[in-house]
């Protein structure tokens, strides 16, 4: 193949045509627990996740809920991937070998915000929520009843493989994944770019701009206890009690079970069976959708 114009054109058009197709063959779960939240600065802040507004009783001036509760923010971060295809291909006409590669490209770029949101998922135990706890915690800070300070848990703890109960029904889900740029083909593919000139490689890459972080921790409940009917009752009881400060009821109601590939037998169980092993009704029949995610192996 003579290198020129036109076919160093077609060329970057056909890789460019395998990342696209590999992007939209992506199988993208990241959606089901995450809220996408659009970015148009360096980092977004999320004072507001302190602040649950609720409608009460107009009795003198208004009750003004502010956006300043928490200094929490999400600071976006930068991702690349890039290929390098050698001069020696393009003029021996060997291409037919990169076109997978190029749709393999596009497929790790979609589901990059899979990887990092059920990343934030499991590292929940960690990493910190808006009010400075671990996201899944024992030790939640609110007010209760009397506008005293007390705390509440979002996990029951453990040391076995981590597991979770969601709710995802709502405005907000447990996790943000927030979306500055989003990911596009790119190409260094002139001959007289140093790549080429000094390697005699032309690169074709895709770049972007997100990062992941948490919102409600009320909504989200995280063990690393056996998953049982006892674990999930539990779970489930304690998300449905949340309360925001005063004592006021959330009204959160969990749908989604969320466990790794090594749990799914049990999850199944759990939630499909008319009966469970003693031979009793099993209460918590299709009480929740169920998620099965490769991401939290």
């Amino acid at each position: 193949m003579i290198i020129n114009s036109a076919n160093l054109d077609a060329i970057r058009v056909g890789f460019s045509t395998a990342f696209r197709r590999g992007l939209g063959q992506a199988q993208s779960q990241f959606g089901r627990i995450a809220t996408t939240v659009p970015s148009t600065t360096k980092e977004n802040k999320y004072g507001w996740l302190g602040k649950m507004p609720n409608m009460s009783e107009w009795i003198g001036p208004r009750a003004v809920h502010g956006l300043t509760e928490h200094d929490y923010a999400i600071r976006n971060k930068s991702f690349e991937l890039t290929i390098g295809v050698d001069r020696d291909d393009i003029e021996d006409d060997n291409l037919g070998v990169y076109e997978p590669l190029f749709v393999e490209m596009g497929e790790s770029v979609a589901a990059h915000p899979d990887q990092l949101v059920f990343n934030a998922l499991k590292n929940g135990f960690t990493q910190p929520a808006y009010d400075g706890q671990n996201f899944f915690d024992a030790d939640h800070p609110v007010l209760d009843e009397n506008g005293e300070p007390t705390t509440v848990a979002n996990t029951d703890g453990g040391a076995g493989t981590p597991w979770f109960l969601l709710s995802v029904n709502r405005s907000i889900r447990p996790i943000i994944y927030q979306l500055r740029k989003a990911p596009e083909f790119v190409a260094k593919d002139r001959p007289t770019d140093s790549n080429v000139f000094d390697q005699k490689q032309f690169l074709f890459g895709s770049d972007g701009r997100w990062n992941v972080g948490y919102g409600f921790w009320q909504m989200a409940w995280g063990s690393k206890q056996a998953l049982s009917q006892t674990t999930y009752k539990l779970a489930r009881e304690s998300l449905m009690g949340m309360k925001g400060d005063h004592g006021r009821p959330l009204g959160i109601v969990p749908n989604l079970l969320v466990v790794p590939p090594s749990l799914e037998g049990q999850a199944l169980e759990l939630l499909n069976t008319e009966r469970n092993a003693a031979g009793a009704t099993n209460v918590y029949r299709n009480t929740a959708e169920l998620l099965v995610s490769p991401w939290l192996a």
